[in-house]
């Protein structure tokens, strides 16, 4: 569930980033920990023009 993580989207894109770079290695990895929708999450970061890449494991 998103609900759990910050709500404004440019806070919730350095959240999630730090969280990629210090915890987890993938965008699969850190949703299946935090128990959170990956579609839902990058919908929400796409919609202030975010994108999640594999190769650097980050939003950008």
């Amino acid at each position: 569930m998103i609900d759990t993580l910050p709500q404004d989207p440019f806070i919730l894109v350095s959240y999630v980033n730090t969280l990629l770079r210090d915890r987890y290695t993938s965008l699969d990895e850190l949703c299946q920990s935090l128990d959170i929708d990956c579609v839902e999450l990058e919908e929400k970061l796409r919609s202030i023009g975010m994108k999640y890449s594999a190769l650097f494991n980050r939003f950008y």
